[in-house]
């Protein structure tokens, strides 16, 4: 079976989520064509010998529907015979595209792919694509789960009631997420990864997004102050034993954002005298229990570690996707991850997490991350709505 490896891995800056979000003027086809046609540029690779484009997003409805892939594919100026398809498993989705990449290309099917994601939150606002439909889940799932599931702030706040973790220690990790995000912004870690957006204005003016535009400045007193975001009555009533703890400063921020990846075999980068990056070493998919929904993370990287053959001391550095505090500190607390290693240069809760485009974002950030400071093993591990999780363990090439 041949390697698989990354030849490049671009993002661009995440806008925050809303009308007057950074990015919320620019149509997630553009959002997504800017990291395509950056990968061809920054290669110098002729997009024409790309075999097949594979691209993560949730809410494909509207803007984001009849895969939107195929049409960013075309707006990035890729030549008509480059294919595109558009995948989701929820907040994933894009890590997902990139394993789909991965093992077509260690099956000998494709030589050159491109892997991303893109997520215009504030254009199709999150659960679009579930608006107006009365039953999502249907007879016999709601016989297997009586009693109903619950959203995922809900099942952050099951997992911190489980796992003991309390209202400071959240907030704590809340800060260390800013922090961190901040520094590495003012020293310039995301250089490398970040490729800018061009937004046209409705009266044609234009202007170029380079920056992350979800970092606030905070402290823990301003964490405190903060009042739970998910307290319903009606959860109240039905789990007690939950103090409802997480806050907007301890959840990921809703965003827009896109992530491309250029990954092909060891041979066709060397037959175009390319230098890889890094070698997609091992991917992993694995399912934990949809109440508490986030909490995959847990046997993913177990499964993940066992497949590869390596231990959790092996790995020099981790990204797990902080869609919630109380999922990155229940992972830390049962894997015995050391937590100095794991979201090096701050993670969603600083700088925002747009759903289909994490999964690419964070590879993105952590190829960077695994070059800055030497690492050879890098894991990548993101919790997914409906109990799933996915994991990517790369390694830094020479």
């Amino acid at each position: 079976m041949t390697d698989a490896v990354v030849i490049d891995a671009v993002r661009t800056p995440l806008g925050k989520g809303h009308a007057h979000g950074a990015l919320a003027q620019v149509h997630p086809v553009d959002l997504l064509a800017t990291p395509l046609a950056a990968l061809a540029q920054r290669s110098g690779l002729d997009p024409a010998l790309v075999d097949d484009v594979v691209v993560g997003a949730v809410s494909q409805v509207g803007e984001q529907g009849l895969n939107l892939a195929r049409r960013a594919v075309l707006a990035a100026g890729y030549p008509e015979r480059v294919p595109a398809t558009t995948v989701d498993r929820q907040c994933g989705s894009s890590q997902q595209a990139i394993a789909f990449a991965a093992h077509a290309v260690q099956a000998g099917a494709h030589d050159l792919v491109v892997a991303g994601g893109v997520e215009s939150m504030s254009r199709v606002p999150m659960g679009s694509s579930a608006a107006g439909v009365p039953d999502v889940g249907g007879r016999r799932l709601q016989e297997r789960y009586p009693d109903g599931l619950v959203p995922q702030g809900v099942a952050a706040e099951l997992i911190a009631a489980k796992w003991g973790i309390s209202r400071a220690e959240l907030d704590e990790f809340g800060l260390r997420s800013q922090d961190l995000a901040r520094a590495a912004t003012d020293w310039g870690a995301f250089g490398g990864e970040i490729v800018p957006v061009e937004v046209v204005y409705r009266d044609g003016s234009r202007r170029q997004v380079w920056a992350d535009e979800g970092l606030r400045r905070t402290t823990a007193e301003g964490l405190a102050a903060l009042t739970p975001s998910f307290v319903d009555d009606a959860m109240e009533a039905r789990f007690p034993q939950i103090e409802w703890s997480l806050t907007a400063g301890t959840s990921s921020q809703i965003s827009d954002g896109a992530a491309a990846l250029l990954i092909g075999s060891s041979e066709r980068a060397a037959e175009l005298g390319r230098r890889p990056r890094a070698r997609i070493h091992t991917t992993a998919v694995e399912a934990d229990d949809p109440l508490f929904m986030l909490t995959a993370v847990i046997p993913v990287t177990y499964k993940a570690l066992a497949r590869a053959g390596l231990t959790l001391r092996d790995i020099d550095l981790f990204e797990v996707n902080e869609a919630f505090a109380s999922v990155v500190l229940a992972w830390a607390r049962d894997t015995g991850a050391d937590l100095a290693k794991v979201n090096v240069n701050g993670g969603a809760i600083a700088l925002g997490h747009p759903l289909g485009a994490s999964g690419a974002r964070l590879a993105a950030t952590l190829l960077n991350a695994m070059e800055q400071r030497d690492a050879r093993y890098g894991m990548q591990i993101m919790c997914e709505a409906g109990g799933m999780a996915n994991a990517t363990i790369y390694e830094l090439l020479p």
